[in-house]
């Protein structure tokens, strides 16, 4: 089960979850519903949503030490809020994850819109510790909570013909102030090719080390691809759409010099103005060398057998 997000992300380290009690929280929110100080009708709370689910270890997790909760929650790329890395913790106060659809269409048999609260009731929810490196050359460890983008594909049936995913966030500058400037051509835009999109590493995120999404690290739902660049992880998702030609992603559309349509990890090529090679790890002094496909090659490197790597970067 998991633990409510705290009101406050920059509450001191000394007041964090300690990790013993965070380890243990099933057994801590199992006695306080026996002693009755988690009240059932807590559960249909939204920001709540999340505490009346189990979950479970899931496949392919990293045994890396885990970034503290606090670097990622207040060190983000969420230009929807702001071009800084602490724009998103102090900005998207503004966004409200609740209600929230994501429509799923396209080439499929079956399309539908899903409520949020429905599809974490729909699936069994995974915890998955997986590095994230970014093309900026900084790196994360982060447990998340969510599962396959593929169960929810299977759901809607994709034609035969269908051969890409393309997602897109949610556009709406009241609640993401950073959409009123032309930093990108909004709404934010991604894909995947479709095998790419039914790969079993490849989740849908709902929550992050045991709690809620929170909105800077893309509430209320956001895609997770592990051996991609971060950008590539989508977040605030609204619509999820199956076709036969390849979509626009909006950093490519911004600067297809600089950020091709696949963007997987690769330490060999580098961005025109920064290698790839190495990165740091948030909390480290020393920077480490990058691995290809950040460390999944075992498990992706079929995706691209015979695809010149320089050329589909």
């Amino acid at each position: 089960m998991l633990i409510r997000k705290p009101s406050d992300l920059s509450l001191p380290e000394r007041e964090a979850t300690p990790e013993a009690l965070y380890l243990n929280r099933r057994e801590w929110l199992a006695a306080m519903v026996a002693a009755g100080l988690l009240p059932a009708c807590a559960k249909a709370e939204p920001e709540a949503a999340l505490a009346a689910l189990d979950y479970t270890p899931g496949p392919f997790s990293t045994r890396e030490e885990r970034t503290p909760f606090k670097a990622i929650t207040t060190y983000n790329n969420f230009y929807e809020f702001g071009t800084d890395k602490g724009d998103p913790s102090a900005r998207a106060h503004t966004l409200r994850p609740r209600p929230w659809t994501v429509v799923v269409d396209g080439k499929v048999h079956k399309p539908r819109r899903f409520d949020v609260d429905q599809l974490l009731k729909a699936f069994p929810l995974e915890e998955r510790v997986y590095r994230l490196r970014c093309v900026e050359g900084w790196s994360m460890v982060i447990p998340w909570v969510g599962f396959p983008l593929a169960a929810l594909l299977k759901l809607v049936e994709p034609e035969a013909d269908a051969r890409y995913v393309a997602f897109t966030s949610l556009h709406d500058p009241k609640q993401m102030p950073g959409q009123r400037g032309a930093v990108l051509d909004w709404p934010y835009v991604e894909g995947l090719r479709l095998d790419e999109a039914l790969h079993p590493l490849t989740l849908l995120a709902v929550g992050l080390y045991g709690r809620v999404l929170p909105n800077q690290n893309g509430a209320p739902i956001r895609l997770v691809v592990p051996w991609k660049y971060g950008f590539k992880s989508i977040k605030s998702v609204v619509s999820i759409r199956l076709t036969d030609r390849q979509p626009p992603t909006s950093w490519n559309l911004s600067n297809p010099r600089e950020y091709g349509f696949y963007s997987n990890v690769n330490p060999e090529v580098s961005h025109p103005r920064w290698s790839q090679a190495k990165e740091r790890r948030i909390g480290e002094f020393r920077r480490r060398d990058t691995l290809l496909f950040n460390g999944y090659a075992e498990q992706v490197a079929g995706l691209y057998k015979g695809m010149d790597l320089r050329r589909f970067y």
